[in-house]
């Protein structure tokens, strides 16, 4: 094993824009964090979008925020670790919930008014001798 190998890990940066996504895989010193990774990745200069700080990042889907996993500025990457970029949510996630079920409350009541205004049309047209 060379030197160089032992004084450094392989790692995946990644981040996804709503158009386009990169992987980038780059060589750094051992004991770099994720926060570090990202910005020795150069990512930060593909995607101008990409607030520099602070990033909110995660290790293979598991994100880097200090409840129960360290935040991106203590985690040391390890060897094939994937450092994600996370993009920031553009809608509350409640608000979306609370969107998407007044969307089928309404979709519901079309769906009975419809009935009954075609039940109302039948009678009418159909009256019984």
């Amino acid at each position: 094993m060379s030197q160089s190998s032992v004084d450094s890990v392989t790692i995946e940066v990644v981040y996804a824009s709503p158009s386009e996504q990169k992987l980038l895989e780059l060589s750094v010193p051992r004991g770099t964090t994720a926060a570090q990774a990202v910005e020795l990745s150069g990512i930060v200069q593909l995607f101008p979008e990409i607030e520099s700080a602070p990033l909110d990042l995660g290790i293979f889907s598991l994100p880097l925020d200090g409840k129960g996993r360290p935040l991106p500025h203590e985690y040391v990457v390890e060897e094939d670790d994937r450092v994600e970029i996370y993009r920031p949510l553009t809608i509350d996630p409640m608000q979306a919930r609370l969107a998407r079920a007044e969307e089928k409350r309404v979709a519901r009541e079309a769906a009975r008014d419809s009935k009954k205004a075609a039940r109302q049309h039948a009678r009418n047209n159909n009256p019984k001798a």
